[in-house]
């Protein structure tokens, strides 16, 4: 979709989504018809299949109670581990490198309190400065836990912009001083997407070990986990994959960990064979279900198990190529309708480097993500200028993008947005 060549008519739109091969999916989802959802990113849609693995839960507890554990088609205590494997494409891994647990902050809690093994001079903990600020919480509280100072010891990478991070800068960031890194794969602000690979066999040259938050990259673009020997990897799984809010999340351990204790260890972190003998010493499990810690919440999980089906039959490779054709299509139409109201792109443009959504900057934004929800266009407000579109592959349609944009125009045609505060809700 060349600049030049660019069709901005809303008949093409109609065109490129008679095109499409997963239009059929958009089906699968319970939308409102008269409101434009591009907050996928943020929480997913509920799917008619996530909403029966519900239900099909809710009904073995009904007909089993106790007995659920064991019985019936889904036993649950073996879900985590059926997830995981179900999981596992999404990444890049091998079945038993997976498991469902936990919510994604736990879950970073407990790889760090794993792979985080300060000795000598290296102590220090490599983050960048512009990742989601639970994850730098976490990684303060484990380097306080085990005595460290985290304004000494948590070595964060500068942005040059305030958008993305150079990958050069975090390389030569890796110094004989670092213990452990933690790195986005996708920047949650802007949409950037870190080479993976590159930084995995920059840190292993050093003999670092280096783990990535998938929050903002499963579900929307593939990756190869096993193949590129990343030590770890965690992820929620309530945005592009749409297994509810506050959804169990996951977890990823390359297996040539596998069979190293869990920092933080449970009752299910347990080899399964060994968890009702009640024994004081723990058997960990030899698979990734070793960093679980409590008991699986199974009303939580439950949906995940549709939501997957889902992806197995869209498969990842087919998602990302429209999800690139729909991004690149609303920016083509930003800079087409809206290249006179102030707004400026903030994503990268290369496909390599821009994940599943377009990032806009004004000086409004938080008003205008007001007005933008009173047309009933759903956006995503970022502190303190930023406006998160998302055109999710399984459900948003070419058509959307046209909407959207143009409902945008006329908000910034007519002035909407003037009539609002120009300051984020609670929620934002």
């Amino acid at each position: 979709m060349g600049k030049q060549s660019f069709d901005a008519s809303k008949e093409h739109a109609l065109q490129l989504d008679q095109q499409d091969e997963l239009a059929s999916f958009r089906d699968e989802f319970y939308i409102k018809e008269d409101s434009i959802y591009l907050i996928g990113n943020s929480l997913g849609l509920l799917s008619k299949r996530a909403e029966k693995s519900l239900e099909n839960l809710k009904e073995s507890w009904k007909e089993y109670g106790i007995g659920g554990w064991t019985e019936g088609e889904n036993p649950w205590f073996y879900m985590s581990e059926k997830l995981g494997e179900m999981s596992a494409p999404l990444v890049g891994a091998k079945p038993e490198e997976v498991i469902a647990t936990g919510s994604t902050t736990v879950d970073l809690h407990q790889l760090v309190a794993t792979f985080y093994k300060p000795e000598g001079k290296k102590t220090k903990i490599l983050a960048d400065e512009l990742t989601f600020p639970s994850d730098i919480f976490a990684l303060q509280s484990q380097l306080k836990l085990k005595g460290y100072e985290p304004a000494e010891h948590l070595v964060q990478v500068k942005s040059p912009d305030g958008r993305i991070v150079e990958e050069d800068d975090i390389i030569d960031a890796m110094t004989d001083e670092i213990a452990l890194i933690m790195l986005p794969s996708v920047m949650y602000r802007s949409g950037q997407v870190l080479d993976m690979k590159r930084l995995t066999e920059e840190a292993h040259k050093r003999g670092i070990t280096i783990g990535f938050d998938l929050c903002h990259s499963i579900g929307a673009l593939p990756h190869a986990l096993s193949e590129w020997g990343a030590d770890f990897a965690f992820w929620c799984n309530y945005k592009y994959v749409n297994a509810g809010p506050g959804s169990v999340a996951g977890i990823y351990v390359h297996e040539k960990h596998l069979g190293e204790a869990p920092g933080l260890a449970g009752w299910f972190s347990s080899d399964k064979n060994k968890q009702f003998d009640m024994d004081h010493q723990l058997t960990p499990a030899t698979t990734a279900g070793a960093f679980q810690i409590g008991t699986p919440h199974m009303l939580s999980l439950a949906p995940l198990k549709g939501s997957l089906e889902i992806f197995e039959e869209a498969g990842i490779d087919r998602l990302r190529k429209k999800s690139l054709r729909l991004t690149q299509y609303m920016m083509d139409l930003v800079e087409h309708e809206l290249k006179d109201y102030g707004f400026e792109i903030g994503n990268p443009r290369e496909d390599h480097r821009r994940g599943g959504h377009v990032y806009l900057e004004h000086p409004e934004a938080a008003r205008i993500c007001t007005a933008l929800k009173a047309n009933k266009v759903i956006p995503d407000f970022r502190n303190p200028n930023g406006i998160r579109l998302t055109p999710a592959a399984l459900y948003n349609t070419f058509e959307d993008v046209w909407n959207a944009i143009h409902i945008l125009k006329r908000i910034m045609d007519e002035e909407q947005y003037k009539q609002y505060e120009n300051k984020r809700g609670v929620v934002a």
